[in-house]
């Protein structure tokens, strides 16, 4: 018990470092959450779509100014394990762009940024504790690289400084992570975690988007219906902070930087080898590049197939 409190203590109160591409949106997001459940592997799809109001005012606001962004993004996604210590997770998004500003619509669709993720298993422990109940938690921690398979426009960096950067399919640049998953269940009630931070480089457009935290915490219980279907409901929190991006060595971009806090709801299923799962989240607090930008709601939807 002693170890499932240091974990749990370090998952939920770590020192939020800082994050890019206005917490979430735009380019470079890679949320995880419970994954399907697998032995082996698997594959699957999922659907994301989230949104910005930019150009508010720091009260809230809207002007004629303001621009209402919409990001959407289909995933092939997937994972295989190697032995029973080693956990690899690729990513591979097509994404589109939508932009509405002073009644003028624009778009752009076409391959994102390409991830992979490597996970170590430090522990994958069971014991009975108190009422013959079993305590069952794991924790992996890993790293991983994305690739600069998106478009990057360099043209959209240079309007002006009060300009998110936001508009890309792509980063345009090598970028790192260092992730940690962590499951603790006492029978059918569990609580996962996962935190996230991405080192991001600077492309050779002389543009660095600001590093990235990104860390979750769902409860969840799951439901057996005759041995065959698990029904997870879960609810918790998502936490994204941001830091300023550089458009070149010695000048910030001002519209940029910031957090949100999120409310996340969703279900998971499984039957078999097949898993279905959405959430939808909902900011509760934020604050984006000086209260000019809103993070709008959020949901994803997915299915998977284990092999």
């Amino acid at each position: 018990m002693k170890k499932v409190l240091i974990v749990l203590f370090l998952l939920l109160y770590v020192v939020p470092v800082f994050a890019c591409d206005i917490c979430g949106c735009g380019v470079g997001s890679y949320y995880i959450g419970i994954l399907p459940e697998f032995k082996k592997r698997f594959i699957g799809l999922r659907y994301q779509q989230k949104g910005l109001l930019t150009h508010i005012s720091p009260s809230g606001s809207t002007s004629y100014l303001t621009t209402n962004e919409t990001y959407r993004t289909m995933e092939l996604w997937g994972a295989m394990n190697f032995g029973s210590r080693f956990r690899v997770l690729g990513f591979v998004p097509v994404n589109t762009i939508a932009r509405v500003n002073q009644g003028i619509s624009s778009q752009k669709s076409g391959l994102g940024d390409v991830a992979l993720v490597g996970y170590f298993k430090l522990f994958n422990s069971s014991s009975t504790i108190k009422s013959n109940k079993l305590l069952v938690h794991s924790l992996w921690i890993g790293g991983g690289v994305k690739l600069p398979t998106g478009k990057y426009n360099p043209a959209e960096k240079n309007i002006d400084q009060l300009q998110q950067n936001t508009f890309q399919l792509g980063t345009g640049s090598i970028d790192f992570t260092f992730n940690a998953m962590y499951d603790i269940r006492i029978m059918d009630l569990g609580i996962n975690s996962n935190i996230s931070y991405k080192l991001n480089t600077r492309n050779k457009y002389d543009y660095l988007y600001g590093n990235k935290f990104t860390g979750n915490i769902l409860a969840y219980y799951k439901f057996n219906i005759r041995k065959r279907i698990t029904i997870a409901p879960n609810i918790g929190f998502l936490y994204e902070e941001a830091a300023i991006d550089w458009k070149d060595a010695n000048s910030m971009v001002d519209a940029s930087g910031g957090y949100s806090n999120m409310l996340s709801t969703g279900i998971e299923l499984n039957y078999k080898d097949i898993s279905l799962g959405g959430n939808y989240q909902s900011p509760l607090s934020q604050n984006l590049s000086g209260n000019t930008v809103k993070a709008k709601d959020r949901f994803m939807v997915h299915v998977s197939l284990s092999l």
